[in-house]
């Protein structure tokens, strides 16, 4: 078996070019969501999210695209949750896609925000009932004691709102992650990738920029 050190990949299916580019960072997005999304990628909306205390203790998961506009990216969660609960006191976050298929991994650094309560409430409607129920149910990111605890509220909630629509909980809404940097990395040859990136100048606007690999 090989050791770690020894796994490697060559890159070696496309390039990115200053030439090729779009202007602006969510067209250049958009082009290859495009892409991906007409790849072979599982759940190609997945993305990592970092936040950080207000201390600057970081942490990460992966959570879901679900929108993106000329404002930024969208996801969903809990408030309470602990990503919910650092972005509150540090407004700032960064978000990671790595499209392996493609060879690609787009890195996006910005400010957050919670979308409207309008727009939280439209997407809550859309989803499934068992996972309405489950942002009822789930107590994100707490302790519990065991499975029975989500297994018995979940049975709670599923019995109150068994002849009605579910409504959207409070404490449960959408995130807009506004970029300030944007890069777009395309894996090549020898390690010598292309990465382009995006900085948002002062009063509006874009700067371009290749980094070394």
């Amino acid at each position: 078996m090989p050791s770690i050190a020894d796994i490697r990949k060559e890159y070696k299916m496309q390039t990115l070019l200053e030439k090729d580019v779009d202007t602006d960072p969510i067209s250049q997005f958009g082009k290859w969501w495009h892409e991906a999304t007409h790849s072979d990628i599982d759940e190609v909306n997945a993305m990592t999210l970092a936040t950080a205390t207000a201390d600057g203790i970081p942490s990460a998961r992966i959570v879901l695209l679900k929108e993106y506009n000329e404002q930024g990216f969208v996801f969903f969660t809990n408030y309470k949750s602990r990503k919910g609960n650092e972005l509150e006191k540090n407004p700032r976050a960064s978000l990671v896609f790595f499209w392996k298929e493609l060879e690609r991994q787009v890195r996006i650094c910005g400010t957050v925000e919670k979308i409207s309560t309008a727009a939280s409430d439209a997407y809550f409607s859309s989803r499934p009932k068992e996972s309405q129920l489950g942002a009822w149910a789930s107590e994100q990111s707490t302790v519990i004691g065991d499975r029975t605890v989500i297994e018995e509220r979940s049975a709670q909630y599923r019995q109150q709102f068994a002849s009605e629509d579910i409504p959207r909980p409070d404490w449960w809404g959408g995130y807009l992650v506004k970029p300030r940097i944007i890069e777009f990395w395309q894996g090549r040859a020898g390690r010598l990738h292309d990465r382009i990136l995006y900085s948002l100048v002062e009063g509006g606007g874009w700067k371009i920029e290749r980094l070394a690999p």
